[in-house]
């Protein structure tokens, strides 16, 4: 007869696999959030080249992942830490592969290349951008976060990044950083003067509303985002906790900083703030307490204000 104790340890390794599937999809659903914002706050003529883009950047990752990324990610550990050994176990080891943790870190993949579509929006060729797509999610992404969550050499120094701020978020972000340099401004987005003096031109999104679901959307996979891979009860509330804590905290600076500032709130600035804030809490989630999202929260709301 099962003891009581043995029972309920099974029971909750079960409940939580099937958590980690559900969190995996919620993640996956956060690839239509990226689709709408970024087709929100960009102009009309855009939005097919934006979607399509969304879009491509999961399909041509799923192909790359399976044929390196993935092998590059969780592979043995070789070199110093540096990379994984490539295999084809996803072809081959139909008895013991782990299906679920392919999928899992294919949407975390996914999420990384998407980070950059929005940066370099409206003024990037559909096929570079899918040349792009395809080695960010080859080789870039899986190389660096094996250093994180493959036992590579972060790992080994004790970094903690639960839910990716460094691993997909900034490399995403520098990234973004990276195309956008190398593509410059969008035409007409600067005017200088005779007299040196540089005026920005604003490019209003042409769908508010898109970009407001986009922005819900992606609130709502961030808790799968940073709560997937939670064990117990206890760190999935706190995750959940956290999770919540910190965009709030955010939206709301950013509201009164720009209501101070400009005489009124900038929706789409406060908008970008909850995104914002999710990407500064995404690392310490499962680590923080109320008042240490807040405060994450508040910080990453003024630097959204100052950034921009």
């Amino acid at each position: 007869m099962i003891e009581t104790s043995t029972l309920l340890e099974l029971i909750n390794g079960q409940l939580f696999g099937v958590w980690f599937l559900m969190g995996t999809a919620l993640v996956f659903w956060m690839q239509a959030g990226f689709a709408m914002v970024e087709a929100g706050f960009t102009r009309a003529k855009n939005t097919g080249n934006i979607l399509m883009k969304n879009l491509m950047d999961f399909c041509i990752g799923c192909a790359v992942f399976i044929l390196l990324g993935f092998g590059l990610l969780l592979g043995e550990d070789t070199f110093y830490g540096l990379i994984g050994m490539p295999n084809m176990d996803i072809l081959t080891n139909y008895g013991s592969f782990d299906w679920s943790n392919f999928v899992f870190n294919l949407v975390f993949c996914a999420t990384t290349a998407t980070i950059v579509s929005g940066a370099m929006a409206e003024r990037t060729k559909f096929l570079s951008y899918c040349i792009y797509s395809a080695v960010i999610s080859a080789v870039i992404y899986p190389i660096e976060a094996h250093w994180i969550w493959g036992g590579g050499w972060l790992s080994q120094l004790g970094f903690h990044d639960f839910a990716g701020s460094t691993a997909i978020h900034m490399v995403g972000g520098i990234a973004a950083l990276v195309g956008a340099w190398m593509l410059g401004p969008r035409i007409g987005k600067f005017t200088k003067h005779s007299d040196g003096t540089v005026q920005v031109n604003a490019f209003p999104g042409h769908n508010l509303p898109l970009g407001c679901l986009g922005c819900f959307i992606l609130w709502f996979g961030w808790y799968g985002f940073n709560g997937a891979a939670c064990t117990t009860v206890d760190q999935l509330g706190s995750v959940f906790l956290t999770t919540t804590v910190a965009p709030s905290i955010a939206t709301v600076v950013c509201m009164i900083f720009t209501w101070l500032h400009y005489g009124k709130p900038d929706v789409s600035m406060c908008l970008n703030a909850s995104l914002a804030g999710l990407v500064a809490i995404t690392a310490p989630c499962d680590v923080t307490d109320c008042t240490g999202a807040a405060v994450i929260g508040a910080v990453a709301g003024l630097l959204v204000c100052f950034g921009v």
